[in-house]
């Protein structure tokens, strides 16, 4: 009998997602990525291979709080903020949203809903 990780199941999940999200220049992909200790954001335009924007909690203000980990509920709220901001900034007014393989709750949830409520439609 196979044992397969956790990590071996997200990218499967992934892969399956990633057949049906695909980002064009008019409605990018609004990819989601997180660690143990932060959360990454993309805006991704697939057909050129192309990212418009990007916002992470892996910055010096972050690093200077003192804080371990960023991967949090309101982290990922803050993230999904900005990243509606970079994206309207950019033009980008509908994502799709590629959640990675990762299940919708949590801190997924949170990035998704602060994005919908700062104004981007998916």
């Amino acid at each position: 009998m196979l044992d397969t990780s956790t990590l071996d199941r997200r990218e499967k999940r992934h892969l399956r997602i990633r057949k049906k999200v695909i980002g064009t220049a008019a409605r990018p992909r609004l990819s989601v990525f997180k660690s143990l200790k932060h959360l990454y954001v993309q805006l991704i335009d697939d057909q050129t291979g192309k990212c418009i924007a990007s916002v992470t909690t892996n910055t010096k203000e972050n690093k200077a709080s003192g804080k371990k980990s960023f991967a949090n509920v309101e982290s990922g709220a803050r993230v999904g903020r900005a990243a509606a901001e970079k994206a309207k900034a950019a033009g980008v007014e509908q994502v799709v949203f590629d959640r990675s393989g990762y299940r919708y709750h949590g801190i997924i949830k949170a990035v998704a809903d602060a994005a919908r409520e700062a104004g981007l439609k998916f």
